[in-house]
């Protein structure tokens, strides 16, 4: 059996070596063993060029309080930005594992034709005959740890890798393709210590984590809107959290009819605070990680599309995306300062670690609006780019 990736593999070894070692020690997590080096200065015309050493972006000065990662499937930009040595992790979605099926660059092409050759050869299923449920499955996992193998030779720290998002609702399901996939990985050679497992904030969903957590895989637990989904992933030992402070703001500008707050009355921004909060309050290991990032005051005005991320300077780690990167590197330093600190708010936590249970989560849970309509809208919306990418598989059979 022939296998295309090798030879992208081949040819993407050939680029220079990253300089992305450096890792801020203030995760909460043991820090990976990488070695400090150097960063690329970053300029407002390049993130890996510079026309002054003496200017330091607000990207760089963000990376000094929180560990930085890069949302993004693009190759080419994720391997722009490593090698200013800023960015240490990776994650990925449905979304960017859809782009890299229907991309036609070759290197995702490759990885495509790897994905089909391998799902037939596991499943059985020859050319030209109905492709079952199962070898699309197969499938869909080969290709987001194809592109997560190329993200993993790309950054010194973790990838995330997400379970096919129609399981969210299925705990044993979730379980059962987290295995599979950390098992390609390590056929790889990735360990699966580079690995974060992305699981919908779903009961379901984060108790595939507790399960998972317990064989020393670590999981990202994604699409978090509430306060509760943050203490019930805690509690079952999730590494990571992803709470999307830009999503709860749609929903409370929504409800309140306002058109714009101030960064720090964000109610996005005071959702994840409060979560961050709770776990250092009650030491829990958990890294919070927010995602998906609107503009508090508001699309007209300049520089508000870094709004949250600025006023959750301090937290674990941020995951963000290239246009967003993009204006930090243009920003000057003194526009971040440290919002969050673990001592300071652990000490303002105001709630009690009262343990959930499968029957109060769902009490809780039926008066929770925005962690109920935000989190059903994610899963349909990551659920309609899975299709997407089946029928492209489809084709490719």
């Amino acid at each position: 059996m022939k296998f295309p990736l090798l030879a992208t593999l081949a040819a993407l070894a050939q680029r220079p070596a990253s300089i992305g070692a450096f890792k801020p020690q203030h995760s909460h997590r043991a820090p990976h063993n990488y070695s400090a080096s150097p960063r690329t200065p970053i300029s407002a015309s390049s993130p890996s060029t510079s026309t002054s050493a003496l200017r330091i972006s607000a990207l760089e000065s963000l990376a000094d309080v929180t560990t930085l990662s890069i949302d993004s499937g693009d190759i080419d930009t994720v391997s722009r930005y490593a090698e200013t040595g800023l960015i240490t992790d990776a994650t990925t979605n449905p979304l960017f594992v859809s782009q890299a099926g229907a991309n036609g660059d070759a290197r995702y092409e490759a990885m495509v034709a790897e994905a089909v050759a391998y799902a037939k050869e596991v499943t059985c299923s020859g050319d030209g005959c109905p492709v079952p449920e199962k070898t699309l499955n197969a499938a869909i996992d080969r290709l987001a740890v194809n592109l997560g193998k190329e993200l993993v030779a790309l950054v010194p720290g973790r990838v995330s890798t997400e379970v096919d998002i129609r399981l969210s609702y299925d705990t044993e399901g979730s379980v059962e393709r987290a295995r599979s996939i950390i098992e390609m990985y390590e056929s790889m050679g990735v360990s699966k210590d580079r690995i974060l497992i992305k699981l919908a904030g779903t009961w379901e969903g984060i108790q595939a984590a507790r399960i998972l957590e317990k064989e020393g895989i670590n999981c990202n637990i994604t699409l978090v809107f509430s306060f509760l989904q943050a203490a019930a992933a805690a509690q079952a030992g999730a590494y990571l959290i992803s709470p999307f402070p830009g999503r709860i703001l749609d929903w409370h500008k929504k409800q309140s009819g306002k058109s714009s707050y101030e960064p720090d009355a964000d109610p996005g921004v005071l959702s994840v605070k409060r979560m961050y909060a709770y776990f250092r309050r009650y030491g829990y290991d958990t890294i919070c990680m927010p995602a998906s990032w609107r503009p508090s005051r508001g699309a007209d005005v300049e520089g508000s599309d870094v709004d949250e991320i600025l006023a959750l300077a301090g937290v674990d780690e941020m995951t963000i995306p290239q246009p967003l990167l993009d204006s930090l590197s243009k920003l000057e330093s003194s526009v971040v300062t440290r919002k969050c600190d673990a001592q300071a708010d652990a000490a303002s936590c105001n709630d009690p670690d009262f343990k959930l249970t499968e029957e109060s989560y769902a009490r809780y849970w039926e008066a929770d609006g925005c962690g109920r309509e935000k989190l059903g809208e994610g899963i349909d919306a990551f659920t309609a780019e899975t299709e997407k990418l089946v029928k492209i598989l489809i084709e490719k059979f």
